[in-house]
This record gives structure tokens, C-alpha cells and sequence, in this order.
């Protein structure tokens, strides 16, 4: 790359198999920090625009931040604020009374929000007026992609216990499903995060573990699936715990075997995402939309049910059927990431 000096524009000319004079702002290269025979990355970005990134860029970090709590400020309020934050990519968060003193709510609201939220996340300072959250994990130590994967370890761990509950009507286990989701939104939450670090550049997006910015929009949308996988195993377990619903052992065998499918269609989905299977993934769609045929052969064995129990296995049913239809979105975005890997160019 050699540069040539002007008064209004550096001109930066990149020489290879064919030769480019790119013309920039000078200010653009002064702030970049771009001198005589700097590396850049040149990356495609669609049909009619490149991006140039310095290969010696490094992200803008965002160390620390404070924020100040009123004691008329809600604790709900806080824990959303520090959310926001924490999603942004501040590593230090400091939080601060105005009066002097949190309120009990205030901090129990920042102490559970840690607890059951923010992976990474510790409070190394803790006062009566001033409390410091410090993300103590870093970017590469937990990629996007593993990340996923535990979520979706945990959605189908809290599923197949759920469905365990509720053959044995054993509450203790249902209400450790339901425990378990707040796992899966703490990972849900470092995931976004780490998804917005990504999107700032192209090095940022490869320490993550991505290789192109359409991945996020993706991984955003199958997280979203993921947590509601979750949130419909817990809604079972809720049922367990909250109902004393009898289902008999015909019925009960039929749920598992429905179960099993909406797991396996998950299974296939998530391996075909891992494993940037096109072929798998339309599999998959189609495996999704069987989940109607195995409901309807329940709810006809399902009739002699009293009233409140078979409302509450048609609940159930549609947690399970929700199931396989979010597995089934999951293979769709899978199709939209890969299909250039199945048509002519």
C-alpha cells in the first residue's frame, strides 16, 4: 500500500493482480491512525460496496460508566438500566445513590440482577451508597456459537424434565425447570451482547468466533426461539406445580413420544445451524410441520378427560407443539445463512 500526500485527500493505493487509488478524507486517515505501508482489510459487504478496516484496528472499549439511582428510582427501573448497559459492552459498571443510601429494594434488585442474569458478572465493591459490577469475562472466552450451545443444552435439559414431572407428577423436579430459565436468559443476554460488540467491525465480528455480519441478525432471532423453548418447558413445569393434573398412562406415553419428536426436531435444527447444513435445515422444516398430526391423535385418546384436565393437557400440548415450530423457525434461518452455499453463482 503506498500513500500519496494532498491537501484535502489522502490517496492510498492498494497494488496487486490490478491496481486501486482510493481517495479519503484526510481527517478519515489521521483518526485511523493509517501511515506509508499500514495493512488494511478489504471485505465485501453486498454486490456494490466494500468495507476497508486497518488490520491494526482495535475496538472502541467502553471501560466503565456510572449511574446514579435516586431513592424514588423504581428497582425494576435499575435492573433494566443496568441491562442496557451491560448489553452495550461496559465492562465496569458503577453504580451510585444520590442521596447517600440504596433503598433495600435497590439492592436486592442489583444483587439478584447478577445472580440470574449477567454472565461474567461479579460485584467487587459493595456499599451502602456505592455498588461496582465488573464483567470479569472476557470476549474470547466464550464464543457466540458455544454460548448458543449451552442454551439450547439447557432449553432441551429443562424439556425432557418438564415432561419427566409431569408422568410422575413430581413438583420438585418441575419447579427446577423452571429455576433453569433464568440460565437461559443469562446466556440470552451475553449472546446479545457479544452479538453488538461484533457488528463494530470485522475484527470484532472474528473474535466472537462470526465470519459475516448477517450471522448476527441470525443468532439474534434463534436465541429469541431458544428462550421461548424454554419458557414453554417451564409453562409445563408450572402446571405440574400448580395443578393436580392426572394424566392416564396411554395419554402420558403419547406425550413422550411427542416430546421426543419436538427434541429431536430441535437436535437436527441446532446441528444443522453448528454444521451450516442447507440440506439438513430444509429436513428440518419439513420434520416441523408434523407437529398438528401428533397433537390431534392425543386430544381424540385424550376425550375422556375430566374438564380442568384436559385443559390443562391442551397447554401442555401447545407447549410442545411451540416447541417444534421454534425448532422449525431455527432451520428457516438456517436456510437463509447457508443457501449461497446451494445456488449457482
Amino acid at each position: 500500500m503506498k500513500e500519496k500526500k494532498d491537501e484535502e485527500v489522502r490517496k492510498i493505493q492498494f497494488t496487486g493482480r490490478s491496481s486501486y487509488i482510493l481517495s479519503l478524507p484526510k481527517y478519515w486517515v489521521k483518526e485511523m491512525n493509517l501511515t506509508a505501508g499500514d495493512s488494511v482489510i478489504v471485505s465485501r459487504v453486498d454486490s456494490s460496496s466494500l468495507l476497508i478496516t486497518p488490520k491494526s484496528a482495535k475496538v472502541e472499549k467502553r471501560p466503565e460508566v456510572l449511574v446514579s439511582v435516586g431513592q424514588d428510582d423504581s428497582p425494576s427501573s435499575l435492573a433494566r438500566k443496568i441491562v442496557s448497559i451491560y448489553l452495550i459492552g461496559y465492562g465496569n459498571i458503577q453504580v451510585r445513590s444520590k442521596e447517600g443510601r440504596f433503598t433495600p429494594a435497590q439492592r436486592n434488585a442489583v444483587k439478584n440482577l447478577v445472580r440470574t442474569k449477567l454472565v461474567g458478572t461479579e460485584i467487587v465493591d459493595d456499599s451502602s451508597e456505592k455498588m461496582t459490577l465488573q464483567v470479569l469475562l472476557s470476549i474470547a472466552d466464550l464464543s457466540v456459537e458455544n454460548a448458543v450451545r449451552r442454551m439450547h443444552l439447557i432449553a432441551t435439559a429443562m424439556h425432557k424434565d418438564a415432561v419427566i414431572a409431569l408422568g410422575e407428577r413430581n413438583k420438585d423436579i418441575a419447579e427446577e425447570v423452571i429455576l433453569s430459565d433464568d440460565e437461559v436468559d443469562r446466556f440470552s443476554l451475553y449472546v446479545i451482547r457479544q452479538l453488538k460488540f461484533a457488528v463494530q467491525s470485522q475484527s470484532s465480528l472474528e473474535t466472537v468466533g462470526l465470519k459475516d455480519r448477517r450471522d448476527c441478525l441470525g443468532y439474534r432471532l434463534i436465541i429469541k426461539s431458544l428462550e421461548r423453548i424454554a419458557d414453554h418447558a417451564s409453562g409445563i413445569a408450572e402446571i405440574v406445580v400448580e395443578s393436580e393434573i392426572v394424566t392416564p398412562q396411554q395419554v402420558m406415553k403419547k406425550i413422550e413420544e411427542y416430546s421426543k419428536y419436538a427434541l429431536e426436531t430441535l437436535d437436527n435444527s441446532m446441528t444443522a445451524l453448528f454444521k451450516r447444513d442447507y440440506a439438513l435445515a430444509d429436513s428440518v422444516v419439513e420434520l416441523a410441520q408434523q407437529a398438528p398430526k401428533y397433537e390431534k391423535e392425543i386430544l381424540e385418546i385424550a376425550e375422556k378427560l375430566r374438564g380442568k384436565d384436559l385443559s390443562s393437557l391442551r397447554v401442555i400440548l401447545e407447549d410442545v407443539r411451540r416447541t417444534a415450530e421454534y425448532a422449525g423457525d431455527i432451520a428457516e434461518i438456517v436456510l437463509n445463512l447457508t443457501v449461497e452455499n446451494v445456488v449457482m453463482k
